[in-house]
């Protein structure tokens, strides 16, 4: 699902909204979650799982095409951990049909 996917089902699912107040709260949603991040701070979404920031130190890797070796400077990546009712729903069995 894409952020213009994920708008129009909400706009669709609340239509005592306007679109482009849909569009609104869930751009800043992500500009939260994004910010928040960048400050250093995990975001939990209960049930649904938490952001936070891992930091990669600094290491030698090898560039394939050539097969020299490349410092590669430390970095912060995102990481995303599932919560466990989302676990649980991802992995419940289907029933079999009667």
């Amino acid at each position: 699902m894409t952020k213009s996917e994920l708008i129009l089902r909400l706009a669709e699912l609340n239509p005592h909204l306007y679109q482009r107040d849909v569009e609104r709260i869930v751009s800043t949603v992500f500009d939260e979650v994004a910010a928040a991040l960048a400050r250093g701070h995990r975001v939990e979404l209960r049930g649904f799982g938490a952001f936070s920031v891992k930091r990669r130190g600094s290491r030698t890797g090898r560039n394939p095409r050539t097969g020299t070796s490349v410092e590669v400077s430390e970095k912060h990546i995102p990481f995303f951990k599932t919560g466990k009712e989302l676990r649980e729903k991802l992995n419940e069995q289907p029933k079999p049909a009667a």
